[in-house]
């Protein structure tokens, strides 16, 4: 196990809290929340900050990426920032030629089709992803989270299946064909590329937990086009694979007080206070995928400690195929956040409701903020699930 320096904000200021306390399975007296994609696109003062830069540009520029991860915290006062980048910037940092179409998505000018398209790429060592490789990330943490203080910062990245798509099909697709036929036609080619993707973005998630943010959220979204099977065969040991880059990634935390009695009856030797020896804990995992219903109990066994459930299965029989020992984060339906608020009101009380099943639950999407959400309707969706 490796302990994070003693000046990371686990162990000075964010240990106790809420949202970090209920990812390690200790319900909360009050709810926390945050969003996904909660840094951009719904926010005027996003739009205004990105005009002239292309997305990657703004992933890269420690200064910009950090004022758009503290926007929401700011205007929202949600219990966390997710850190603005993108999944695919690990790609790009190492070497891959990507880039962000505006309303089409990542575009790669070589997909990655054939057994030597995947040798060439993976002549790429994953190891050549230095500190100085990812110094603009490590700069953009840093001043994020001496900006956030006791509020966590959550690192992101994107899964090894959601990337080696992308790689594949060169591009967004909405059924993944390419990549679920390589998949099958050319296993050994497949659990190689699978490899490579896992060291790349588990480099990128240990490098943003080092640096600074309290919890790591593995992001699988296209896990969903892949059976149960396929996904335990040819996808679940890339994702432990990448996890394995901050499962060992420690913390501690002061001992509880505990009290001791001689007996006596001498009041020197009497009932004392003392410090119990310090408690290791480790950085929470989360790990989500979108449509991933049937593959909860296989995403959680890949070595997560919580997992976001999607606005397509509740919460209450999510927890029920988890055996009611894993903390849930999720899942409010983002197309309720254009309803008329008695409506989404009372579809967040029945998520809150169906929370409870779980361990803790920490309120979310199930899926991104849409980009035309008024995001006076998500600070009021905030102070609602605070106040309740």
């Amino acid at each position: 196990m490796n302990t994070l320096a003693p000046s990371h904000p686990l162990n000075t200021r964010t240990a106790s809290a809420r949202l970090i306390r209920a990812y390690q399975g200790v319900r909360q007296d009050v709810t926390p929340v945050w969003f996904m994609r909660q840094a951009g696109r719904s926010l005027p003062e996003y739009r205004e900050l990105r005009v002239g830069t292309r997305m990657l540009d703004a992933c890269l520029d420690p200064a910009l990426a950090s004022e758009i991860t503290l926007q929401p915290v700011r205007r929202h006062g949600v219990d966390a920032g997710i850190f603005f980048s993108d999944i695919v910037i690990p790609l790009r940092l190492a070497g891959v030629d990507v880039d962000i179409v505006p309303g089409k998505g990542p575009v790669l000018s070589s997909p990655v089709r054939t057994a030597d398209d995947v040798a060439r790429l993976t002549e790429i060592d994953a190891a050549s992803l230095t500190e100085e490789t990812f110094a603009p990330i490590i700069e953009a943490v840093q001043l994020t989270t001496a900006e956030l203080g006791d509020t966590p910062l959550i690192g992101f990245a994107g899964a090894p299946f959601t990337l080696a798509a992308y790689l594949v099909e060169g591009g967004p697709s909405k059924d993944h064909i390419r990549a679920r036929t390589m998949m099958h036609a050319d296993p050994e080619a497949w659990a190689q590329l699978m490899a490579w993707t896992a060291d790349v973005t588990g480099a990128f998630l240990r490098t943003q937990v080092l640096a600074g943010a309290s919890a790591a959220q593995l992001f699988d979204s296209w896990a969903g086009s892949l059976s149960l099977h396929d996904y335990a065969e040819h996808v679940a040991p890339a994702s432990m694979r990448a996890l394995s880059h901050v499962r060992d990634l420690t913390y501690q935390v002061a001992g509880r007080a505990a009290a001791s009695a001689t007996g006596s009856g001498d009041a020197a030797d009497g009932e004392t206070a003392r410090e119990s020896a310090p408690e290791t804990r480790n950085v929470p995992i989360v790990h989500f995928g979108v449509g991933t219903g049937e593959l909860l109990k296989a995403m959680h066994e890949v070595g997560a400690d919580v997992l976001g459930v999607d606005y397509r299965i509740p919460l209450d029989e999510a927890s029920r195929r988890l055996g009611h020992v894993v903390p849930l984060q999720g899942n409010v339906d983002p197309a309720m956040l254009a309803a008329p608020w008695p409506v989404l009101e009372a579809h967040v009380r029945d998520v809150l409701a169906r929370g409870v099943d779980a361990p803790a639950h920490v309120l979310n999407l199930g899926h991104g903020v849409p980009p035309e959400t008024d995001p006076a309707v998500l600070t009021k969706l905030v102070e609602f699930v605070h106040a309740l």
